[in-house]
């Protein structure tokens, strides 16, 4: 364990940091009163604030969240976006309450996805407009000149957190969904597929429709590269990384098992 680089920024500038195992710890709540902040940021935090400490500052608890809510609310939604095919993302600032990503919006800010993006590449740029974002919605709190919105009714999703086994890649799934899920979790938690009884973990691919058609899993291997079939076209494999070594592009990983055809699951 160590430190965040907020909080070595903060003891940089002698601003007291509190690191409580829960928000509904007492001592908490007491110093964040004792504190008395009039309006409290809020990023990545993943938990709901119960309504004691809701209730600590003036202005409320201000969250920049990663979608274009009420779309994927929720713990993961740039993966979302990126699994689903969006083309359209962005990011949002609103007003917490006691529900899950369900309070007013002060504002918006929109990113496109590109077809290369992997959830890394994504929330890169987020957080950077996003960080713009929070600080214009904070100077906007602090000078009065705006005020939060309901969001609507229509367009709710649900990004519910990432586990290692929705990151496993199903191979008889068309190859743009393998594409687009190996892509959503790259870099965490990192997709794979089972060889040989141990995991593969597995970089972005690149979809050919003019590779011939494999069996779903079986993957064809030439000096060129590596294809796996899918449920339509297969797919050109990029960088994999075996249990205990470093990422490789993958005709040089499979040129060491000394094969031409091989089985992923």
């Amino acid at each position: 364990m160590h430190r965040s680089p907020v909080e070595d920024l903060a003891h940089e500038h002698g601003i007291e940091v509190l690191t409580p195992y829960s928000c509904n710890d007492s001592g908490f709540v007491a110093r964040l009163k004792q504190l008395s902040p009039q309006c409290c940021p809020v990023v990545a935090y993943g938990k709901l604030l119960p309504k004691p400490v809701l209730e600590v500052p003036d202005h409320g608890w201000v969250n920049l969240h990663f979608s274009l809510l009420p779309a994927w609310r929720g713990a993961a939604p740039v993966h979302a976006a990126i699994r689903h095919g969006d083309d359209l993302t962005g990011a949002t600032t609103f007003l917490l309450d006691e529900g899950m990503d369900t309070g007013p919006v002060f504002g918006m800010v929109t990113e496109a996805i590109s077809p290369a993006d992997t959830s890394g590449s994504l929330l890169g740029r987020l957080s950077n407009v996003g960080a713009g974002l929070l600080v214009a919605t904070l100077d906007a709190i602090a000078n009065g000149t705006t005020h939060p919105l309901p969001q609507p009714a229509d367009g709710v999703s649900y990004a519910p957190k990432i586990s290692g086994g929705d990151a496993r890649v199903n191979w008889t799934h068309p190859a743009m969904a393998v594409d687009r899920q190996i892509r959503a979790c790259t870099p965490e938690p990192g997709a794979w597929t089972e060889f040989n009884g141990s995991r593969l973990r597995l970089g972005p691919v690149t979809i050919d429709t003019d590779a011939a058609a494999l069996p779903a899993g079986h993957a064809a291997i030439t000096k060129a590269g590596v294809w796996v079939g899918t449920a339509t076209s297969s797919v050109r494999l990029g960088l994999v990384q075996a249990p205990g070594k470093k990422p490789t592009p993958a005709a040089d990983w499979a040129r060491g098992l000394r094969v031409h055809e091989l089985v992923l699951q």
